[in-house]
């Protein structure tokens, strides 16, 4: 046998070293409302915000968990890695806070006549977090009321009309309370085609906040002779000694929402029927 009739061909050994090249995966950024599937939990969610490297996800439930960014996730069945997205794109491709899409540039609008007033401060700055961006957008400013028993006093200075409407939101809007009875007033008073009052049926805009978002089931129940805030400040263990506890308590509750899925629907309507209504003329 000649050299040249190598049954064996070439050494066999000769290309052991070599490996297939990995596969390089697609990059997909985590924004807002994409859908990702984790593949070692199967857990399918939405993107909800990005903290550092990690992206957080919600399921159809209202379930949030956090995973790293990079590979291990599935984008509509295929393997992808995902990353933070960039300033620029996030922006121009991204959705506020509320869930409306955000414009390419958001600017300020010169302020409107019109306003939305709401009962407190705690009220006015749950709306600018979740609607801050959009209302920026609109030229609509939201003030407090320091309390809804003064409201006629404050529309008697305000003077609605036409371009110069007025939304109020308030508190514990239900059949025979107070605040019922000073929307009904409102209804049939001289102004009454230029304001509304809408309300959602909680004690408090605290409640307005989804309890899941507290790691609780429910919010606790607070017996009638107890100060609302200080009960449900007394049922998480925290101080409520004076106005500067309370504030603080709030801000661990406002901590806790970043977009329109972290409250409830009741609030939810309330609010965007009152942006609506005065943005229409």
């Amino acid at each position: 046998m000649t050299d040249n009739d190598d049954r064996y061909g070439s050494d066999v050994l000769a290309d052991f070293t070599r490996r297939a090249p990995k596969a390089v995966l697609p990059i997909v950024e985590a924004l807002p409302d994409l859908v990702l599937e984790e593949v070692s939990t199967d857990f399918v969610g939405s993107v909800v915000r990005i903290e550092g490297r990690m992206v957080e996800l919600e399921d159809r439930k209202g379930r949030r968990r956090m995973f790293p960014l990079g590979p291990g996730f599935l984008f509509e069945g295929t393997p992808v890695a995902v990353r933070a997205p960039r300033t620029k794109d996030a922006h121009s491709l991204g959705r506020t806070a509320s869930g409306s899409i955000a414009a390419p540039q958001e600017r300020a609008r010169v302020a409107r006549a019109s306003r939305i007033f709401v009962e407190g401060r705690h009220d006015a700055e749950l709306v600018e977090k979740v609607w801050g961006s959009d209302l920026r957008g609109e030229g609509v400013v939201v003030e407090y009321l320091e309390g809804v028993d003064h409201l006629a006093d404050v529309l008697a200075e305000f003077k609605p009309g036409p371009g110069r409407r007025v939304g109020v939101l308030v508190d514990h809007l239900v059949p025979n309370s107070k605040e019922s009875r000073i929307a009904d007033a409102v209804a049939r008073g001289p102004f009454q085609d230029s304001v509304i009052v809408l309300g959602h049926p909680y004690v408090d805009v605290w409640q307005s906040v989804k309890p899941a978002r507290l790691g609780i089931a429910a919010w606790p129940v607070v017996p009638r002779s107890i100060e609302w805030k200080h009960g449900i400040c007394t049922a998480f263990g925290w101080p409520h000694e004076d106005q500067a506890d309370i504030a603080r308590a709030w801000q661990r509750i406002l901590g806790r929402v970043s977009t329109y899925t972290d409250l409830e629907p009741e609030l939810l309507g309330r609010v965007e029927q009152l942006i609506d209504f005065v943005t229409s003329e």
